[in-house]
């Protein structure tokens, strides 16, 4: 059913509640080492498609296969209170078997990367929004990262931060092996952040164009005024 190194491959996907259409022949593929957007307005149904490859909507018309293991991340900060971030964090581990010495050891080793050394005997109320949304993150990853779902990860911040969590992100990737599927509803986060983005409308859902973006891997954060970004950008308004 898939092609060359699918991990994520989603075939005439067709949803409804009721008499609603929510999505109405859904065809999405990411390919290994890919980081591939879903970008739509609000209400568009890109959480149900999010919650149909989790598992979390079992019912549906057309079929789904992916390919690895597969973990996923929602913008809701999902931190236990009264755990230490570094507890926090580690959590996938002690469900894989670790003791809590086992798995604090193995965060400690990648602290860092992620940006939260120095956090990790802190408690959560103590992390900023941006620090947080890095630690969940981070627990995403140990969970498995294979294959790793984004919806909308950085929703929820101010600007300003939502920027600084974009390019550490990009930097993140650069060292990264995973397959990511990032959903948003923000053009210039998408296009920022992918290597193709799907464009789909509002319900009912279907793709309305597929985008290559055709810009360096290396990208910084003074990209966004790069005259290839600003082509993709008015394309994709042209689209929505």
């Amino acid at each position: 059913m898939n092609s060359y190194q699918s991990k994520i491959f989603m075939k005439n996907i067709s949803k409804s509640f009721g008499d609603m259409e929510i999505l109405k022949d859904i065809n999405i593929e990411v390919n290994e080492g890919e980081l591939v957007s879903i970008l739509g307005p609000s209400g568009s149904g890109k959480s149900t498609i999010f919650n149909i490859l989790t598992n979390i909507i079992s019912s549906y018309n057309g079929e789904v296969e992916i390919n690895g293991d597969l973990s996923y991340m929602y913008q809701k900060d999902m931190m236990v209170p009264w755990k230490k971030v570094i507890d926090n964090i580690g959590i996938p581990l002690i469900f894989k078997g670790k003791s809590k010495k086992e798995a604090r050891e193995e965060v400690k080793k990648h602290i860092n990367e992620f940006g939260l050394s120095g956090f990790e005997y802190k408690y959560p109320s103590q992390l900023s929004g941006g620090m947080k949304q890095r630690a969940n993150f981070f627990k995403t990853y140990l969970t498995s990262n294979d294959i790793i779902l984004l919806d909308e990860p950085f929703g929820a911040l101010d600007s300003m931060t939502r920027r600084k969590m974009q390019n550490w992100l990009l930097e993140l990737t650069k060292e990264m092996k995973s397959t990511i599927l990032f959903i948003t509803h923000d053009i210039e986060e998408a296009i920022l952040l992918s290597d193709r983005i799907y464009i789909i409308s509002e319900k009912p859902a279907i793709i309305k164009e597929e985008i290559k973006v055709n810009l360096p891997k290396n990208r910084s954060e003074d990209i966004v005024t790069n005259k290839e970004f600003i082509e993709i950008k008015k394309k994709i308004l042209s689209l929505m």
